[in-house]
């Protein structure tokens, strides 16, 4: 691998074969510190709970050799789990986000707002609702709700055979506001005890995480991740607009097709493994395009910035000097409603 040359503002082109990648010191140094404080935060979020542990009894229960049996189950059965779900839950986030910006062209292009993830909420709480069904059910509920509603959006959105950004927003909006109508009609004409348990799902939390929650949305986050990087590129390019990138070889529907496919159902994943989470998707790629600087879409930072920050909610939320555990979702959602507020009030792009 060898360095062809230098570009403007400190990038450089690497090549292997016929592949050429650009790279940003920069960017490559923000994704590596957001990593290492993701593990950092991780660790931390490991000692934090009723039992109070050090780094080093959680190193040690880690690897089964803590001499503590309940050392032991508690790290690698309870805590470990709640720390993958929240790392891979948080990077399918931001590489939702990422992906929705791109697609949209507006900084307002993510999950939560478009109404994605009120569609995925839909089939979860239908499943516990009306059917009564266990956790992977739930799931598949979660990610099948979140893929009919693109559908339903990206459908209702053509004009002249494409889907405008901005026609994206607007109608995802309102598809979601409905959903949101749907969601509460269904809690209230359902059985008592199934209403709960999908109103405490439909919270957002970290709490009672598997190893049957963190290992697919794990799974999914490392499969699908991967597949979208190759298409960063013609994202970049239809950022400039559909006829620019059409022009330039984009066959553009078709990527915009398998853009939205992925990031949904990263989405999914993510909601079906901690239920709806807010603020997250919306505000990691913008974090980063401000760090990085970078102007093609952040899929790796976005990842790690949105693992960060689900990471680092969840670590806050424990430490909160109150006895009721207080949902994640509502935590970030409270964060997300003070960021798009601000957002909405200094930028120029929404």
């Amino acid at each position: 691998m060898n360095a062809q040359r230098r570009l403007p503002r400190k990038q450089q082109v690497w090549r292997v074969g016929r592949l050429s990648l650009v790279i940003s010191p920069r960017l490559v140094t923000v994704t590596v510190v957001l990593l290492a404080a993701t593990v950092a935060l991780g660790i931390v979020a490991m000692t934090v709970g009723t039992l109070r542990l050090s780094f080093s009894e959680v190193a040690a229960a880690l690897f089964g050799t803590s001499g503590n049996p309940q050392y032991d189950r508690i790290v690698q059965n309870l805590r470990l789990p709640r720390v993958v779900t929240a790392i891979f839950a948080g990077a399918a986030l931001g590489v939702s986000g990422a992906i929705f910006q791109s697609v949209s062209r507006n900084a307002l292009g993510s999950p939560d707002v478009i109404g994605f993830t009120t569609g995925a909420a839909t089939g979860a709480i239908m499943q516990i609702v009306v059917f009564d069904a266990d956790a992977v059910q739930v799931a598949l509920g979660a990610v099948s709700g979140g893929l009919l509603t693109a559908a339903v959006v990206y459908l209702l959105s053509r004009k002249g055979g494409t889907s405008g950004g901005y026609r994206l927003i607007l109608v995802g909006i309102g598809v979601g506001a409905v959903l949101a109508a749907v969601n509460d009609l269904l809690l209230v004409v359902g059985d008592l005890d199934q209403a709960i348990s999908a109103n405490l799902w439909r919270s957002g939390s970290l709490d009672a995480r598997t190893w049957t929650h963190a290992l697919p949305v794990a799974v999914g986050t490392l499969v699908l991740v991967p597949l979208v990087l190759p298409l960063a590129r013609q994202a970049s390019l239809m950022e400039m607009g559909d006829d620019v990138a059409q022009q330039l070889g984009v066959r553009v529907e078709r990527t915009r097709v398998l853009l939205m496919l992925a990031a949904v159902a990263l989405a999914g994943l993510a909601t079906a493994a901690a239920g709806p989470i807010a603020f997250i998707a919306l505000a990691a790629p913008q974090l980063v395009a401000r760090l990085t600087r970078w102007r093609t879409m952040p899929v790796l930072s976005a990842a790690a910035m949105g693992a960060c920050l689900l990471v680092l909610a969840d670590v806050v939320t424990r430490l909160l000097p109150i006895t009721a555990a207080v949902p994640i979702g509502r935590m970030t959602g409270i964060i997300g409603g003070l960021y798009l507020i601000w957002m909405l009030t200094r930028s120029k792009q929404v």
